[in-house]
This record gives structure tokens, sequence and C-alpha cells, in this order.
């Protein structure tokens, strides 16, 4: 999809917008390259604190094999949930109960979610210079909204009189009750979350610098404060169920939120499609588990 999006640009027009190249530039995506790695790697960690704190004693080595499976899934097939439906899938095989395993992976996900727009609003409570323009107040009131909203949804599920209702009488229903008991869980070990927060944060850290890197292989250099500011209201726009792989709705978002900052348009797609193939070449680190990870649906198992 990036090549053909790519060959639909008129040649003349694509050199002319592609910024140039300086030597250094290699070395810029080699490290973001790296960056996007070891955040696949402190995802895994973050998956398997869930599932320690839930129960279930799984080695790294699978759950990062789990993960890399799914980043694969998810980048390169048409869906925005399929990679989480295999990761659900291969860990419930492995522990023998599906709800437990879906309840971890949407228990991790919340996490990384809920620390976006901390970080925004904890940039722009340093840097409030920064809420002075149209593009500083979208981030804030997305920031808020999307705080407000997960803090509504993880009260409902986590709430006795309202998800503790929730009975295993089927798959459904055993999987959404599996949430609520381990959010309960994690009310119960307030250390546990704060673990799990903090390595959801140096996650979504790393994916911030290896965006930065990417920019700054094709001459965008701004102050980090805009960084940490914007570039995770992006992370929310483009994992919305609205475009495959977030084409379109990422580069969009990145036009509007360095445009406060004199950044052209064109350097902003060709940041967002950068971004998306690093990721998709990182991606492919997932080929190996996928094809040779375990493949036996265990019938005992739930979902």
């Amino acid at each position: 999809m990036l090549t053909l999006l790519l060959t639909q640009f008129p040649a003349d027009d694509l050199e002319a917008r592609w910024p140039d190249w300086e030597p250094t530039s290699w070395l810029w995506l080699s490290a973001s390259l790296l960056l996007t790695l070891g955040a696949f790697a402190l995802a895994s960690v973050r998956w398997l604190e869930v599932c320690r704190t839930l129960g279930e004693r799984l080695k790294f080595s699978q759950i990062f094999g789990y993960f890399l499976a799914g980043q694969f899934v998810g980048n390169f097939l048409p869906t925005t949930v399929g990679g989480d439906i295999l990761r659900v899938t291969r860990m419930g095989t492995a522990t023998n109960n599906h709800s437990r395993a879906f309840a971890s992976v949407i228990i991790e996900r919340s996490t990384g979610w809920l620390v976006l727009p901390v970080i925004t609003l904890f940039t722009l409570m340093l840097k409030p210079d920064l809420i002075s323009d149209r593009t500083g107040m979208v981030a804030l009131a997305a920031s808020v909204a999307t705080l407000v909203l997960l803090s509504l949804l993880i009260f409902v599920a986590q709430h006795p009189s309202i998800g503790g209702r929730l009975k295993g009488q089927n798959g459904l229903t055993a999987s959404l009750a599996a949430v609520h008991q381990g959010l309960a869980i994690y009310r119960k070990v307030p250390g546990s979350m704060f673990r799990l927060l903090a390595v959801a944060v140096a996650f979504q850290a790393c994916l911030i610098f290896a965006v930065i890197c990417i920019a700054n292989s094709i001459g965008i250099r701004l102050d980090m404060s805009t960084w940490f500011a914007f570039l995770p209201m992006v992370f929310v726009a483009q994992v919305l169920p609205i475009a495959i792989g977030g084409l379109g709705v990422r580069e969009a978002a990145l036009v509007f939120f360095l445009g406060s900052s004199y950044i052209a348009s064109s350097q902003s797609v060709v940041l967002g499609l950068l971004t998306y193939a690093v990721t998709l070449i990182a991606s492919l680190a997932g080929v190996v588990p996928f094809i040779f990870g375990p493949r036996r649906q265990n019938s005992g198992g739930r979902l």
C-alpha cells in the first residue's frame, strides 16, 4: 500500500517535495529502527507485567514472540485488531485461559492509551506557551477528552455494581468479567499499577524518540517540548479504526500539529510515511514467530 501510494505522485512533484538527504540521514533512520524495536520489547515487558499480576507465569521470550507476531499481523494485514486477536489466541492456547489472555491484552492496551494524554498534559503544563495558538488548544482538548473517556471506561469496567455483574455464561461475558477481575486485582496492589504505568511511559517515550530521529533524518528539528506535546495526540489519532495502518490520518495529524512550527505540509507528510515505513520494517521481525508460533488450538480454552 505504501509503494502504491508513492507511485501515485508525479515523479517531478515527489522529487521536488522530498527533503534532501544528509550524510547522517541513514544513521538517524537506523537509530529510529532500533528505538522502534526497543519499544516493541518494552511493550512486551508491559504485557508480561500484566500477565504476572493476573497470575499467569509466562517467559519473556514467549510474550515477546506473541507480541512480534501480533505486530506483523496488525501492520501487514488490512485490520486494526487482528494483531491483538492473534495475541489473545496464542496466549490463551498456551495458558488454557483465553478469557484471562483477553483481559491481559485489554489492560495492557489501556495503559498505553492512558499515558499518552498524560504526557501531552504534563508537557503543556511545563510549556504553557504552546497553548497560545489553535494547535495547542486542540492538543489540550483532545488529551483531556481522551483521558476522561478512558477514566470513565476503566471506572465502569472495575466498578462492582457494573463490571462486577458480568458472569461467565459465555465466551464474551467471561472475557469481560476477566477484565473486571484483573482491574480489581490492580486496585488491591497499586504498586503493580505504578510499575506498569512506568513501563508504558518508557514505551511511548521510545516511540516519540524514534519519530524525532526520523524527523532529524529529513531536516526537521524542533524543540523537544513540541514533540512531547503533540506526538502523543498523533499516536492516538493514527490508531483510530478509520484507516488501514493509520495511512492518511497520521499524516494529516502531523500536518496540523507541526504547521504551527512552520513545518511545510510536504515535510510532515514525508515524516508520516517514513514513520510508517520504519514501523513496517520493524514489524518484519514478527514473520518468524508468526509462521512458526503455536498453531494448536486447545479445546479446553474459551474466548
